[in-house]
């Protein structure tokens, strides 16, 4: 066996939306859409998204950028939302925020703090 293809999943209800922020909020390029599956990718990591809707909350998913403040107001811009503003990490060496897209998937925006 050999993997071909690894992804992360997030469950969505509405597919255009969705597809909408991760493309225009992160600058993922759109691989595939359709109303029930949908990739967009980063170089090699790609983005799943499942239609049929999905309940949201943690999801695990993390972005690195190169400005968190400017990354928190764009999800806001966007339709997501900031549940944790920026806040340095004692120990780690980065700035952390917590957010959530349109559909209620929540993942973190961090910044290199060095």
């Amino acid at each position: 066996m050999k993997v071909t293809k690894t992804y992360f999943l997030l469950r969505v209800k509405d597919m255009d939306r969705a597809v909408a922020f991760y493309r225009d909020v992160f600058q993922l390029d759109v691989r595939f859409a359709s109303p029930d599956w949908s990739e967009l990718t980063w170089r090699d990591a790609t983005l799943a998204l499942h239609g049929g809707g999905g309940r949201g909350g943690a999801s695990g998913l993390g972005f690195e950028v190169d400005d968190l403040e400017r990354a928190c107001h764009e999800v806001k811009a966007a339709g997501g939302r900031v549940l944790k503003p920026p806040r340095d990490r004692p120990g780690e060496p980065i700035r952390l925020a917590e957010v959530a897209d349109p559909e209620g998937n929540q993942f973190s925006l961090a910044q290199p703090s060095e």
